[in-house]
């Protein structure tokens, strides 16, 4: 039998988290700083599995990453050009953002080398980013076709700026194209049908690189080197603040202070969304870490409606509909989410784990082809439930679980691939 972990009701949730570092910044704050000339220190980094592969990846190709009894790093980087052939096959576990990420950052040097992952990560949909790295120039070949991992990337005769229209909003494979474009022999423009995070140009401005918005358009024209700052101060994840925002809102009588949250406007989605359903959120202390805005966050319980989720919100907070729908079986009336299909090519098919997962405990799901229609408040029962080794989804439960009758959650260790402590935290915040 594998691992389990037993959740039980709580009365209510009160304290003070500290929200862990953002997960999208971690990863490029590592990456960045392995093409500087000068070391970067960098605080309240993300410590879990998806950014220790981006450490582990970026190691192997000659960076010098250090840690002290705090956990803050030191990173020594190796220069624009820097960078060494590894011996080995670069792992990327299960993280996503690392391999897509790389693979912009790899196909741009003059090297040899491959990107594999997990299980998961090789079913993960990777011609997205090989199909316009292409048309740049870059030499990538994956598993059928390309279309998954592992990804052989040989050395290109020179990167090519080009204009490419995404034909979905995607901040890795955006990301990916950004990265390479710092080593074009042109200027390189990327239009997004709608925007998505921009944590990638906000760090590339952070490291002296000129990035031009207009509309939903980003030009970066290729650069001769990076100037790295002496220091990054990681803001708190939303994605990771999302759950207790849900569970403080949902179960009654609860207060929760959360402590230096990233407010960036393209993550805020799942506030904009919360405050529509009728929570009692207030944002406080408002200020700036680098180039990114943080806030502290007050969220009290609170009577929730039902809404519509359309698609222009949701590259604003695709990782937040798992507990999204946590939220909106407990709201009254009904809540559509729509133009979500992004999420059947993550960690696992989260729509199908979400319907079948909740249903698990009671919950009447309707499924469709981009996202889920549920009608509330739903009465939810003890269940055992799996997490499918999806971060977002045991959480979800555990979410679930505390606020109506318990839940077992198998294999719920997966949650260190992006918030270690979370288990730790809410056995602290019960208000029993």
């Amino acid at each position: 039998m594998g691992e389990i972990i037993n959740i039980k009701p709580t009365n209510s949730l009160a304290g003070k988290v500290d929200i862990p570092g953002d997960k999208s910044i971690s990863h490029r704050s590592i990456m960045l700083a392995g093409l500087a000339d000068t070391p970067v220190t960098v605080t309240n980094f993300l410590h879990a599995a998806d950014c220790w592969s981006t450490i582990d990846c970026m190691r192997k190709l000659g960076v010098t990453v250090a840690q002290d009894t705090a956990g803050v790093l030191t990173v020594t980087g190796r220069g624009f050009y820097g960078l060494s052939e590894p011996h080995d096959v670069l792992d990327a576990g299960n993280s996503g953002t690392t391999i897509r990420l790389l693979t912009g950052l790899l196909a741009a040097q003059p090297f040899f080398t491959v990107l594999t992952g997990d299980a998961s990560l090789r079913k993960r949909p990777m011609a997205r980013v090989i199909t316009p790295l292409s048309k740049m120039g870059l030499k990538i070949t994956g598993r059928e076709q390309s279309r998954y991992a592992p990804l052989a990337i040989s050395p290109a005769e020179q990167v090519i700026g080009i204009e490419y229209d995404m034909p979905v909003a995607s901040a890795q494979v955006k990301s990916a194209l950004l990265l390479a474009a710092l080593f074009a022999t042109s200027s390189t423009v990327i239009n997004e049908p709608m925007p998505s995070r921009d944590h990638t140009e906000r760090m590339l401005e952070t490291f002296g690189v000129p990035v031009k918005r207009t509309g939903t358009a980003i030009t970066i024209e290729p650069v001769e080197g990076l100037t790295a700052p002496e220091s990054i101060n990681v803001p708190g994840d939303i994605s990771s603040a999302a759950f207790w925002l849900i569970a403080a809102s949902i179960i009654p009588n609860s207060q929760l202070i959360l402590v230096n949250v990233g407010i960036n406007p393209t993550r805020t989605g799942i506030l904009d969304v919360l405050k529509q359903m009728g929570a009692n959120i207030t944002v406080t202390n408002e200020r700036w870490s680098g180039r990114e805005p943080v806030a502290d966050i007050v969220v009290r319980s609170a009577k929730l409606n039902g809404v519509i989720i359309e698609p222009e919100i949701i590259p604003r907070l695709v990782d937040e509909i798992p507990v999204l729908a946590v939220a909106a079986l407990f709201a009254e009336g009904q809540t559509v989410v729509q133009g979500a299909e992004e999420l059947r090519v993550k960690e696992t098919d989260r729509l199908r784990a979400i319907a079948l997962e909740l249903g698990k405990m009671g919950a009447k799901i309707t499924e469709t082809t981009d996202g889920l229609v549920i009608k509330g408040p739903q009465k939810l029962n003890f269940a055992i439930c799996h997490s499918h080794h999806d971060h977002r989804m045991a959480m979800a439960l555990a979410v679930a679980g505390i606020a109506a009758q318990g839940v077992e959650i198998e294999e719920p260790s997966c949650v260190k691939i992006s918030y270690p402590d979370f288990f730790a935290v809410l056995s602290r915040l019960r208000q029993d």
